[in-house]
């Protein structure tokens, strides 16, 4: 009994400490964005260039080396609401979606948490030229293979819903439920919640698209890294106030997650007993 307690605190504590993880990585994010939106910097960057530019701070290593163990730990939380439905969203159809949004989610945190942790070892300055680069040459990949301008099309639209889920869920979700908080706090938390899954969602639509044109054209030079999408997007009309706004919300995803850190209800016990 007690080995099973100290079990369920370990991933609690893993868990919330996945939550702050992956919340600061999006408010890394927002304000890169919000100072290409400002013209303070060149370009937008994704969450790798991001790290690997925090790696070359001082004390950077030790930064990066914190997000990577918190992105695993989150990884491992999201196998546990996928595999055993920590979250107890059951074999519905709907609740079948959700798990298996959990699955996919676990493994791109996953992903980006093992990149980081081999930033330790070895730094590598990995600009955006470097992202546009690596997503252009991924998919020539794709291209290359048997029904590669499917598979590219599939992607993009795979993208496509991910990001319009998002936005449906910052306008529909009740996230109020999701938290152990008192009304006052969750008065100002819910709002920041929307906003924050909305602009996530209309930050991955631009990929998306660009993902689709590839398909079409059987173009990898049209495949854009997250980053380069968004930065597509202010060579729009208003563009610069759009990547603004976004960056903000963004910037609000990241608080949220601190605040699902403290707040969220987090039960492992019902995982380690399914």
């Amino acid at each position: 009994m007690a080995a099973t307690l100290n079990v369920t605190w370990v991933l609690e504590g893993a868990s919330r400490l996945g939550y702050a993880a992956r919340g600061l990585v999006y408010v890394g994010l927002g304000v890169i964005v919000l100072l290409a939106a400002t013209d303070v910097t060149p370009r937008a960057q994704g969450a790798k260039a991001m790290l690997a530019a925090w790696a070359g701070w001082p004390l950077g290593l030790a930064l990066v080396g914190i997000v990577a163990v918190g992105l695993l730990a989150f990884a491992v939380w999201r196998a546990l609401q996928a595999i055993f439905d920590a979250d107890q969203h059951g074999a519905s159809p709907k609740g079948v979606a959700v798990r298996i949004g959990q699955a996919v989610s676990g493994l791109i945190y996953g992903g980006l948490g093992f990149w980081a942790l081999e930033l330790l070892d070895a730094f590598e300055d990995v600009g955006e030229a470097d992202e546009e680069q690596t997503a252009r040459g991924a998919a020539a990949t794709v291209l290359a293979l048997p029904y590669g301008e499917i598979l590219l099309l599939l992607a993009g639209a795979v993208m496509l819903g991910v990001g319009i889920g998002n936005v449906v869920q910052g306008l529909a979700q009740d996230f109020a439920k999701r938290l152990r908080c008192d009304d006052r706090i969750c008065r100002w938390v819910v709002p920041m919640a929307k906003v924050g899954y909305a602009a996530r969602g209309l930050a991955t639509l631009p990929a998306g698209i660009f993902l689709i044109l590839a398909g079409l054209e059987a173009r990898s030079r049209d495949a854009r890294s997250w980053g380069g999408a968004l930065q597509a997007l202010e060579a729009q009309p208003f563009g610069s106030w759009m990547l603004g706004l976004v960056a903000l919300g963004l910037i609000a995803f990241g608080l949220f997650g601190f605040v699902e850190a403290r707040f969220r209800h987090i039960h492992p016990s019902l995982a380690l007993a399914s």
